[in-house]
């Protein structure tokens, strides 16, 4: 085992949480979304590991935003940034925005 963030994650639970975040992300995105943005779909679907979907936020961000506006946009990743709580390394770890609503 491995330690990444703050907490211990074996492989098994890295892999189940990574599917479980996976299609969070693609129900968050939505089947407009999906129809208009296959290779984002694709990315996701075939991301390899925790962080590539992490890395993935920002397009899927900009694919909701433009589906659903910004606001519900946001509430959507906040979703989906809680799910990778405790599984990515302290510097890859979502940081509160300077950014006032």
């Amino acid at each position: 085992m491995s330690m990444l963030g703050s907490t211990e994650a074996s492989s098994a639970l890295l892999k189940h949480k990574s599917e479980e975040i996976r299609q969070l992300m693609l129900r968050e995105i939505g089947q407009a979304g999906e129809d208009k943005h296959p290779g984002l779909v694709r990315r996701v679907l075939f991301a390899r590991d925790i962080q590539g979907l992490w890395y993935l936020r920002s397009e899927v961000m900009a694919v909701m935003a433009n589906t659903y506006g910004e606001t519900l946009a946001r509430e959507k990743m906040e979703r989906i940034s809680s799910e990778f709580k405790g599984l990515l390394p302290g510097s890859l770890a979502a940081r509160p925005s300077s950014l006032k609503r």
